[in-house]
């Protein structure tokens, strides 16, 4: 059995730098604003591609640029820009879902990669794709059998991309799923004439509601105050059935989500999938995944569509559930090489030797850790308060840009 591809978001280069260091096989990140998370992350400009690329390539991680959104004719012009310098920068793919942008990665001679914005579920329409592309990204509302169908008739057919290889199957493994059909909504178009396709959705569903029939007055009784807004999608339970359906790719969303969510996720995930191929994924695994998981942010958990379960896994609570959260502490001032010792500012709050702490920054990506020692304002001590400076020995380099959090639970940590 061929090992699953693991797919991290990257919405800046934190995030970037966490995907990298906890064992992603391939990224995936938007540039300027022809892609799905325009405004919820800080995006890449065309002049950092060759850095992204640069990282990964290191790391022999695949790059994946996204240009999925709705295309007008006014955009062509920067499509072309954009796929131009991604094939100078040796990306390795676009992400797209419109036939112009499909023809112009093509024309350059670059691998396609067919969005979930199409909405593929069947096999005639992913061959149809196969003349195009060599990753279909298949509907979310799919089940593993269905997708297994999909990925046995793709191997009986020896149905390939343009590259000679057997187009491969990618479905979105964990994060924030959409009430709307592989993501299509309008909503937020109507209401704010912002548009979700073009990657500025106001996440209307995610908001509270009153249902009232206008004939009557008569106000619906609701069991759940949330009806529009599902829980995110968690694979990592039944990750053997999700390799069983034949699949190559694992996408976790998270393009808008801060860096330590990233880190932590792909670290499960990474773990998982590891699991699974050496034989050691077990139910104990699976409990401490789902422990570590928890701590970042999400809606609470369900398995989506892929175990055959009917729609109705809705969030109880606005925002997050995560068990943890990060305080801003302060900031990184200085880094010694030799003793390997970083020196912070802190500029908030109480920071404890025994606290968890988490420094995070462009090239530092997202490391988190216990607080053995420190010394503050030059003295040995144990606690330290807004205004002093602190040193503290680390097995990395910090960085003046880096920011240093102390990690707290929240209501939802069960201790």
């Amino acid at each position: 059995m061929q090992k699953i591809e693991l797919m991290a978001p990257a919405g800046n280069f934190e995030s970037l730098q966490a995907a990298l260091d906890n064992g992603c096989d391939s990224v995936y990140f938007g540039v300027e604003q022809l892609n799905m998370r325009a405004r919820a992350s800080i995006n890449f400009t065309l002049d950092d591609l060759e850095e992204i690329s640069r990282r990964c390539t290191e790391k022999n991680v695949r790059t994946y640029l996204t240009l999925n959104t709705i295309v007008y004719d006014h955009d062509l012009s920067i499509v072309k820009t954009l796929i131009k310098r991604a094939k100078e920068a040796n990306i390795t793919a676009v992400i797209a879902m419109d036939q112009a942008v499909i023809a112009m990665a093509r024309a350059e001679q670059m691998e396609v990669h067919i969005s979930t914005q199409i909405n593929i579920t069947n096999i005639e329409t992913v061959k149809f794709y196969a003349m195009f592309a060599d990753t279909v990204v298949l509907s979310r509302e799919l089940s593993l059998r269905q997708v297994k169908k999909i990925t046995d008739q793709i191997a009986k057919e020896e149905i390939k991309g343009p590259s000679g290889r057997l187009l491969e199957i990618e479905i979105f493994g964990h994060g924030a799923l959409c009430m709307a059909v592989s993501g299509k909504c309008y909503m937020s178009l109507h209401s704010h004439n912002s548009s979700a396709n073009r990657g500025a959705c106001k996440q209307n569903c995610r908001k509270k509601y009153t249902v009232i029939d206008q004939e009557s007055g008569f106000e619906m009784e609701l069991d759940n105050e949330y009806i529009m807004s599902p829980k995110d999608l968690c694979t990592i339970d039944f990750l053997d059935q999700v390799a069983d359906a034949g699949i190559k790719v694992l996408k976790i969303e998270g393009r808008g989500r801060a860096p330590e969510y990233v880190a932590k996720v792909i670290k499960c995930y990474r773990d998982a999938i590891d699991s699974l191929y050496d034989g050691s994924y077990d139910k104990a695994k699976v409990i401490s995944w789902m422990q570590e998981l928890e701590k970042v942010y999400n809606r609470g958990f369900w398995n989506g569509y892929y175990l055959g379960q009917k729609l109705g896994e809705w969030s109880k609570e606005p925002g997050s559930h995560a068990t943890q959260k990060k305080v801003y502490l302060g900031k990184g001032v200085h880094f010694f090489p030799k003793p390997s010792i970083g020196e912070f500012k802190i500029e908030a709050y109480d920071v404890s030797v025994g606290d968890t702490i988490l420094i995070t920054g462009p090239t530092t990506g997202a490391r988190e850790m216990t607080l053995q020692s420190m010394y503050v304002n030059d003295k040995d001590a144990t606690t330290a308060s807004k205004g002093d400076e602190v040193t503290m020995k680390l097995d990395f380099r910090i960085r003046p840009s880096d920011k240093l959090y102390k990690i707290v639970k929240t209501e939802f940590a069960k201790n």
